[in-house]
């Protein structure tokens, strides 16, 4: 019989070195904004929210109030910088109101 090492890794560990062996880090970065925009936007957002969709640094938000979308597009910048924050990463550098 082989011995085993008993070497222990963290489940974050070897998530964050599986993402990046299996060029997965772009699509996480599409989930983590999407589930962003959700939590830190709250559930009146939440509602009139259609799809959010990372693509290449911008994030696309489509909007079926558009009384919403101009009062959101004062803060962009805010929301850009608070959902960087939050993911953890500059993965957002643009922010389009649809």
């Amino acid at each position: 019989m082989s011995k085993r090492e008993n070497d222990s890794f963290s489940i974050e560990d070897l998530m964050k070195s599986f993402i990046k062996e299996n060029n997965l880090s772009k699509g996480m970065q599409k989930i983590k904004a999407e589930e962003t925009w959700n939590k830190m936007m709250g559930p009146g957002v939440a509602t009139h929210t259609t799809s959010v969709k990372l693509q290449n640094k911008t994030l696309v938000v489509n909007l079926n109030s558009s009384v919403l979308r101009e009062e959101l597009s004062y803060g962009k910048e805010k929301i850009i910088k608070m959902m960087n924050e939050e993911i953890g990463e500059d993965a957002i550098s643009k922010l389009m109101l649809v």
